[in-house]
C-alpha cells in the first residue's frame, strides 16, 4: 500500500472541481499522505470550503516555462540523472512527433520540475484528468521509476487523441473514471485496466431539503415558477439552447430563470437573453460557492441542464450538480447527453429530451412549470435514487481499494 502519493491536478483550487477536493480530503482521512502539485495557479476569486480542509502541501509547477526558466533549468539538471530519464524523454519525443504543440513542450518541462522536486518518500503518482495532468504525471513517474495512475472525467476522455489514450492507459498502473459511458469507451483501448467509480455525493454537505417544493403552477405573475441551472458558460452546457427554449414558452406562463456559474460565454449569453426579450426574467449570479449553490437549489422549483456535445467533441460526464439538485428533491429536466441518463431516468427520476432540441425542451418545460404535482413526484423519486446509487461514502471505496486503503478507516465524512 503506498503511504505517500503525489497528486497532479490542472489547477487548485477550482470552483468547478469540488469532486477532486472531496476525494482527496476523504483519502487523507483514510491515512493516505498526499502532496498536491498544480499545473496552474487558481483563477477563481473564491473557493469552496472543502478545499480548505485538505492538509496536503500544495506546490505550483511553472505554468509557463518562460516564467521560471531557472527553476526549469534546475529541474532538467536534476532530472537527467534519474534512472528513468532516458525512457521518459523517448516517450515525450514520440508524443511530440504526433503533437507538435507548445503545450506538449510545456508538459515535459513541468514534469522535469515535478520529478526534481518530488517529496522524499513518494511511492506513487496520481493524476486527475487524462490529458495534460496525466502527461506530466507519466513523464515524471517514468523518470523516477514510480507507478502512476489516472482518474479520467469528461473533456479529457473525449478530446484526447486515441493513440494517446491507448498508450497512457497501457502504461498506467490503473485508471478510474466516473461514468459507465466513459469506462466503456476507455476500456475498449486497454481491456481490464479502467474501473467505473462515480464521484458520489457527500450527504453531510447536501442533507435533505428542509421543505418540499412550492405548489407554484405558473398562473400567478406575482409568484412565478423558479427555474434554476448551475454550470460554466461553455458550449457543451447548451445554455443558448436553453435560452431559445425559454423564449418559446407560452406568454401566459409565469416563470423566472436563475443561473449560477462563470465561463467565457457568459457575456454572450447575457446579450442573447436580452435579444430574446428575456432580460427581466433572467438572473445571472456568476460563480458561486457550494453553500450558495445549495441555497439556489433549495430556492428553485425545477432544475434544467441542456448539455450537448460541443463542436470539438467536448462533452459532460455526469455533472455533479445534477446529483446535487436530485438530492434536494428538485426535479431535473435535462438532455439525454453523455452520462446524464445514468442518473436521470425519463419519467421516473426526472425528464429527458434530445440534446440540441429547443422545441422539445420548451414543451417539457411548459408541462413541468404548470404541474407542481408532477414536479414533486419526480423530485421525491430523484432524492431516493441519488441516495441509493450515488452515496459518496460508498463510491469513495472504489478509489480507496485502488490505493489498497480501507474505505472506513478514519472516515469522518457523512
Amino acid at each position: 500500500m503506498p503511504k505517500h502519493v503525489a497528486v497532479v491536478v490542472k489547477g487548485w483550487p477550482r470552483l468547478s472541481e469540488t469532486f477532486i477536493a472531496q476525494e482527496l480530503v476523504a483519502l487523507e482521512r483514510m491515512g493516505l499522505e498526499i502532496s498536491l502539485h498544480s499545473l496552474r495557479h487558481p483563477t477563481d476569486a473564491r473557493a469552496h470550503a472543502i478545499a480548505g480542509q485538505l492538509a496536503a502541501r500544495v506546490s505550483y509547477l511553472p505554468e509557463y516555462l518562460h516564467d521560471e526558466p531557472a527553476r526549469v533549468w534546475r529541474g532538467w539538471r536534476a532530472a537527467r540523472r534519474l534512472p528513468g530519464y532516458a525512457r521518459a524523454r523517448a516517450t515525450w519525443l514520440a508524443d511530440l512527433a504526433r503533437d507538435r504543440s507548445a503545450s506538449r513542450v510545456r508538459r515535459f518541462g513541468q514534469a522535469l520540475v515535478l520529478a526534481a522536486e518530488m517529496p522524499a518518500g513518494t511511492e506513487h503518482v496520481y493524476a486527475h484528468f487524462l490529458h495534460t495532468p496525466a502527461s506530466v504525471a507519466r513523464y515524471a513517474a517514468t523518470m523516477l521509476g514510480l507507478p502512476w495512475s489516472v482518474s479520467a472525467h469528461a473533456k479529457d476522455i473525449w478530446t484526447t487523441p486515441d493513440w494517446e489514450k491507448r498508450e497512457k492507459l497501457a502504461d498506467a498502473a490503473w485508471a478510474v473514471t466516473c461514468t459507465r459511458e466513459g469506462a466503456a469507451h476507455l476500456g475498449a483501448f486497454v481491456p481490464g485496466k479502467v474501473r467505473h467509480v462515480p464521484h458520489g455525493l457527500d450527504f453531510s454537505r447536501f442533507p435533505h431539503a428542509p421543505a418540499a417544493p412550492s405548489r407554484r403552477d405558473g398562473s400567478d405573475p406575482a409568484d412565478p415558477v423558479v427555474i434554476g441551472s448551475v454550470g460554466r458558460a461553455v458550449e457543451k452546457k447548451g445554455y443558448d439552447d436553453l435560452l431559445d427554449a425559454l423564449a418559446r414558452l407560452p406568454a401566459g406562463l409565469h416563470w423566472r430563470f436563475v443561473h449560477a456559474g462563470g465561463g467565457p460565454l457568459l457575456a454572450r449569453l447575457r446579450r442573447r437573453a436580452k435579444e430574446l426579450g428575456l432580460g427581466a426574467r433572467v438572473e445571472w449570479r456568476g460563480p458561486c460557492t457550494q453553500d450558495e449553490v445549495l441555497d439556489l437549489l433549495r430556492g428553485i422549483d425545477l432544475f434544467v441542464l441542456a448539455a450537448r456535445v460541443a463542436g470539438d467533441g467536448d462533452r459532460d460526464g455526469l455533472p455533479n450538480v445534477v446529483l446535487e439538485a436530485m438530492s434536494q428533491r428538485r426535479p431535473v429536466l435535462a438532455t439525454a447527453s453523455a452520462a446524464i441518463p445514468e442518473a436521470v431516468t425519463d419519467g421516473l427520476t426526472g425528464a429527458l429530451v434530445p440534446a440540441g432540441d429547443a422545441v422539445s425542451l420548451a414543451r417539457r418545460l411548459a408541462a413541468l412549470i404548470a404541474d407542481p404535482w408532477a414536479r414533486d413526484h419526480l423530485g421525491v423519486a430523484a432524492a431516493e435514487a441519488v441516495r441509493r446509487d450515488f452515496d459518496f461514502a460508498r463510491c469513495i471505496g472504489g478509489i480507496a481499494r485502488a490505493f489498497d486503503l480501507k474505505p472506513g478507516a478514519g472516515r469522518t465524512q457523512g
